[in-house]
């Protein structure tokens, strides 16, 4: 382990003169060695400085931390995802004027440092060798609103996550933000005047994403870089996790490098975005990464390119590509009697519940940004009467489910405004019902394939690595809320901005029978051996 210098608030200077501060690391002996770029909104010293600029110059690379525009010291507005395209290039093009560049430079980060890599990545040129990924996706929009419904508690936690951290004790805040988010979505006030609960003043990007939320496409258009990642030529590995909020996007990115010809490396492990188990694995494949791509030692690289952690069988699997080879696209049908299977449905009548949005449908667990998202027990939510439950009988065998995960169900609702949950859980033999994937559709007048007055309704959940043991069930949940996950549907058609007001209650009718074939297709894998 080699010592390290660092030099602390190098200033660098933008094109439209705000300046934006950065330490560099210099591990001894190695004064134009390659470089990693971090470029952060979380501050660039303490846990990050330790792990990251120390943890890379130990292993003999320069390490330039630079926080992002309106943090830590740089000046310039905090404008959430805005600036970061014109902002990297702009420190890219000023790291190779300095005399201890040596030519070619990585980038790395989690999250939000992730996405301002693939912000300049396509354009960053041919001496940025590696990216190494984590937690994160080339564009955030279809996180913010996912299925066409607003994730609220995401959205609202790291706007006052980000508010609380340029306050006293801001270093506090990753603990703080979550506790104060939640009791401000429990406290009955409008989605328009939460953040004025959690963080006692209105929170420009948070107001930003509720008055774009029914037309995206003007405010996200520079903020969307997956349109170019397939035109990266870096060497990329990504690392993701089942639970994690950005994991289907974070994958189409991957089918996007695969598309154009590359070979990106991909983990997935059983970990949620602010999951500590996933710094170890993400560090220890980053410096395989780096070293293999700008030392030219390639004898940390595994065999395949694609490592995926199997929850249910509690084991790793190596693959050559995602989706794994051999996968098959198995329906499971909802049936008469809340049974599941994979034999299609006889004639029945519908089920139904009612969805008042007065008193949303709860969530316990799922993917949230700022929470433990590990799978929980569902038997409290599954006795509702606004959530219908499907179940399969005791499996006769193992059944490993890898790969993506949708649903096509035919409903009806009395208002046209109206959300569809699907949940896919696993059904222990003690009765515990943990899940294991969801996803959200939110529908309006014009919205989905109309068959008479039933429309059919395609969902898009999670992906899933999951064996389902023999003497385990499996169950799929059919609801119209997940609060505060997803912003609670008024039925009305409101803009979310919209303060107050009546709401509408929704009588949701969902069918299974030959005509309307409701079902949770899933990917089927034959096990190991």
């Amino acid at each position: 382990m080699r010592r390290v210098r660092v030099h602390r608030d190098i200033p660098v200077r933008m094109p439209d003169g705000v300046t934006l501060l950065a330490d560099r690391y210099v591990p001894a002996g190695a004064e134009r060695a390659p470089v990693v770029l971090i470029r952060s909104p979380y501050g660039r010293r303490g846990l990050f400085g330790l792990l990251y600029g120390r943890g890379f110059a130990w292993h003999g690379f320069q390490v330039v931390m630079q926080s992002c525009r309106g943090g830590f010291g740089s000046g310039g507005d905090l404008d959430p995802l805005g600036h970061e395209h014109d902002d990297g290039l702009a420190t890219i093009a000023w790291m190779r004027e300095q005399p201890w560049y040596g030519g070619s430079f990585a980038m790395f980060g989690p999250s939000y440092l992730g996405f301002t890599q693939w912000a300049v990545a396509p354009y960053a040129g041919p001496d940025l060798k590696a990216m190494a990924t984590q937690i994160t996706a080339s564009q955030f929009r279809d996180a913010a609103y996912v299925g066409g419904a607003f994730a609220l508690e995401s959205a609202l936690s790291w706007t006052t996550l980000t508010e609380h951290m340029g306050r006293r004790f801001g270093g506090a805040a990753g603990l703080t933000a979550p506790r104060v988010t939640r009791r401000a979505v429990l406290s009955g006030r409008p989605v328009g005047e939460l953040d004025l609960a959690s963080a006692g003043r209105p929170l420009p990007f948070y107001r930003d994403l509720l008055a774009h939320h029914a037309d995206p496409a003007p405010y996200w258009t520079r903020r969307d870089h997956s349109p170019t990642v397939g035109e990266v030529d870096a060497a990329v590995t990504m690392l993701g996790g089942w639970y994690d909020v950005f994991l289907p996007w974070q994958l189409k990115d991957y089918a996007a490098m695969r598309a154009a010809g590359r070979r990106p490396y991909l983990t997935i492990g059983p970990w949620y975005h602010i999951d500590a188990r996933n710094l170890g694995p993400s560090m220890a494949e980053s410096l395989a990464w780096f070293r293999a791509h700008l030392l030219g030692d390639v004898s940390g690289l595994r065999d395949q390119p694609v490592r995926l952690y199997v929850t249910g069988a509690e084991e790793w699997r190596e693959y050559p590509d995602w989706p794994v080879p051999g996968l098959r696209r198995r329906r499971w049908h909802l049936q008469h009697g809340f049974g599941l299977g994979t034999d299609g449905p006889l004639e029945s009548e519908p089920d139904r519940f009612r969805y008042h949005p007065d008193h949303p449908t709860p969530v316990i667990g799922g993917p949230v940004l700022l929470a433990d998202s590990r799978p929980r027990d569902q038997r409290r939510l599954e006795a509702r009467r606004d959530v219908l439950v499907y179940s399969s009988p005791p499996l006769e065998s193992d059944l490993e489910m890898i790969g993506p995960v949708s649903a096509e169900l035919y409903v009806r609702s009395s208002t046209p405004y109206a959300d569809v949950v699907v949940r896919v859980c696993d059904v222990h033999p003690d009765g515990r019902s943990m899940n294991v994937c969801e996803g959200v559709r939110r529908l309006g007048p014009l919205d989905a394939d109309t068959l008479g007055d039933v429309r059919r309704v395609r969902v898009e959940l999670w992906p899933i690595g999951h064996r389902f043991r023999r003497g385990h069930r499996v169950r799929v949940h059919v609801a119209a809320g997940a609060y505060p996950t997803i912003a609670r549907n008024p039925g009305t058609g409101d803009p979310l901005t919209h303060s107050g007001g009546p709401m509408v209650p929704s009588d949701v009718e969902v069918f299974h029978s030959p005509d309307h074939p409701s079902a949770v297709i899933m990917p089927l894998c034959a096990p190991p051996g």
